[in-house]
């Protein structure tokens, strides 16, 4: 009786163990997610990393003030009409901008009669 009490208590033990183990490894895995992001944030960025960014950062602002692609000139707007003319041609027309929409009908079941 001694003994069952005892690898029982044991058990419990353990299992309260691995769930303080599991507990305690989340916790450190986010704090530690969380301090390298912070730490990235206060690094000064690598001169080229910043020239980067800054120009990813600049060419966002051209394309929204343009609605488009930025720089883009007549040559690339002609080239641009003939390839949805043909895609046109090829695929039946339609709006190419637009989602298509798909409708598929139930098919009729015929009911039968067990015997």
């Amino acid at each position: 009786m001694h003994s069952l009490l005892v690898s029982m208590a044991l058990h419990r033990l353990f299992q309260l163990s691995s769930l303080l183990r599991s507990a305690v490894a989340l916790t450190l895995r986010r704090n530690v997610g969380l301090s390298a992001v912070v730490f990235n944030r206060a690094m000064e960025l690598d001169p080229v990393q910043k020239l980067f960014l800054d120009k990813i950062r600049d060419y966002n602002t051209k394309s929204k003030l343009s609605g488009g692609v930025v720089d883009a000139g007549p040559a690339y707007e002609k080239n641009v009409a003939e390839e949805i003319t043909k895609l046109q041609r090829l695929y039946g027309g339609g709006d190419l901008a637009k989602f298509p929409s798909f409708k598929f009908p139930d098919p009729k079941l015929d009911e039968t009669v067990p015997k």
